[in-house]
């Protein structure tokens, strides 16, 4: 570290040997640099874009389950929401009025005597 400390002090000639040397060293480093980087880069951007795929995917799937399920709980919202339809009178007789014909059904059981 303290070479570091000293060198970072250094007068004007210590940065423009410094600047020289990464000049010089430039063309040989960044082309092998490139090299590795290059297939590195690659590989990543392929890794994304099956991540991406496969998470496409998987929000397909989740939007049709919950789809599904939004449908389910509407069709049994709806269901118990639903009015039981009312008993209506047959034409001519009040609600809860019986006939003669009724009670006779009702004795019997259905069955005609």
């Amino acid at each position: 570290m303290a070479l570091l400390d000293n060198g970072l002090k250094g007068t004007a000639l210590t940065g423009l040997a410094i600047g020289i040397g990464a000049a010089v060293l430039a063309p040989v480093v960044l082309p092998a640099l490139a090299g590795v980087a290059k297939p590195l880069a690659k590989a990543a951007m392929k890794s994304g874009l099956i991540l991406f795929n496969k998470g496409k995917e998987l929000a397909s799937e989740v939007g049709e389950v919950t789809e599904d399920l939004w449908a389910e709980a509407k069709a049994e919202t709806e269901a118990e929401t639903e009015p039981e339809p009312e008993t209506k009178a047959e034409p001519g007789r009040e609600e809860g009025e019986t006939t003669t014909f009724d009670q006779t059904q009702a004795e019997t059981g259905g069955q005609a005597s």
